[in-house]
């Protein structure tokens, strides 16, 4: 359903937000390690989350990369998914029909728009505080044991 960019964008973004609870900062080589992805990889899709506002970065000897103390506590899944995949997987026809409406379905849309509307319900409540927190107390986990 998410493409791997934005699998990897979520799993990087949780992992600094457990960062943040200990105002710390992560490079991209201990973040690229601690959710499995490749390096130079994982540092485009920090660069992109950089672009949206989500992740910040700085450089220098103290530099890495962090989540702003005022960005965390509102900060949702929906806003990394639509910052790397843009807003397609929540409004979109799930067959690219352009005009798919209530009024225009498509043959899918009865059955589609409900889960898209419960996709997007889904990522615009879950905050990205909120999993650091659980992933801080291993009720869930960024990478398969």
């Amino acid at each position: 359903m998410l493409s791997k960019t934005c699998e990897y964008a979520i799993k990087a973004t949780l992992y600094l937000a457990q960062k943040a609870h200990q105002s710390e900062r992560a490079n991209v080589k201990t973040i690229a390690k601690a959710i499995d992805s490749p390096d130079a990889f994982t540092a485009k899709v920090l660069q992109q989350l950089v672009k949206h506002g989500i992740v910040t970065s700085v450089k220098g000897t103290n530099g890495g990369f962090f989540i702003e103390p005022q960005t965390l506590p509102n900060l949702t899944l929906l806003q990394i998914v639509v910052a790397i995949e843009g807003d397609g997987l929540v409004k979109d026809c799930v067959l690219g029909l352009k005009n798919c409406s209530n009024v225009n379905p498509c043959p899918m849309h009865d059955k589609y728009a409900p889960i898209r509307d419960n996709i997007l319900n889904m990522l615009q409540s879950l905050l990205v505080n909120d999993l650091a927190t659980q992933l801080e107390q291993n009720m869930i986990f960024l990478k398969s044991k």
